[in-house]
């Protein structure tokens, strides 16, 4: 049952990410574009320009309502990590592993309690945690999952997708995709797992490992 309410975790909370992502991108007045601006700027307090790192304009009427969801993201994305025990192997590859994934979990709460235009700091800190210790985490999960090896390679394949593309966002190599594209291709590959491997365990009666 505990393995069963970690999974429903990480799937509410991309879910709701996801959703209140729109909901927070289709009230600004100004489009928001998924390739020009970050994703913090949804989280953004205050309405002004900001020139860097590429120059744009951020007023998000409901940054409240996205930062409320970064927290709930981190905390449900930790309570996953903490409740799958059954999914990851015996060794130190799953407990590093975990232990990183969890340090993400807590990346997007700070993120979420330190907007970057009021904490620059402290934000910067958790997106820290969540591209690079997250990252490591997903990378590493290829060993430590216990699962079959198509999705261990998956799996691992998502973090060095994820690492790659946040070495670009660092340099400023965007390949075509703006600087808010970059940084998706290396943040959401640790949703996409994470809800991956939270559907599977819901849906799949026999992918339920035994302690």
């Amino acid at each position: 049952m505990r393995y069963r309410w970690g999974c429903a975790a990480w799937v509410v909370g991309v879910v709701q990410f996801f959703v209140i992502h729109g909901i927070a991108e289709s009230a600004w007045a100004r489009p928001y574009s998924w390739a020009r601006n970050n994703i913090s700027d949804l989280g953004n307090a205050h309405c002004a320009w900001q020139p860097d790192p590429e120059p744009r304009y951020i007023c998000s009427p409901q940054h409240a309502l996205m930062n409320t969801s970064f927290v709930a993201l981190g905390v449900l994305l930790a309570a996953g990590v903490a409740l799958t025990g059954p999914l990851w192997r015996r060794g130190a590859a799953a407990a590093v592993s975990r232990w990183l994934l969890a340090g993400a979990g807590a990346g997007f709460v700070l993120a979420g309690l330190a907007p970057a235009d009021v904490h620059e700091n402290q934000h910067v800190l958790g997106a820290l945690l969540i591209m690079a210790t997250g990252n490591l985490g997903l990378l590493s999960a290829g060993a430590g999952l216990d699962l079959p090896g198509h999705l261990r390679w998956a799996t691992a394949l998502l973090g060095a997708t994820a690492l790659t593309a946040f070495g670009l966002l660092l340099s400023r190599h965007y390949l075509g995709l703006g600087m808010g594209g970059m940084e998706r291709v290396a943040a959401f590959p640790l949703l996409v797992g994470a809800a991956a491997l939270g559907v599977r365990g819901l849906v799949l009666r026999g992918a339920v490992p035994r302690p």
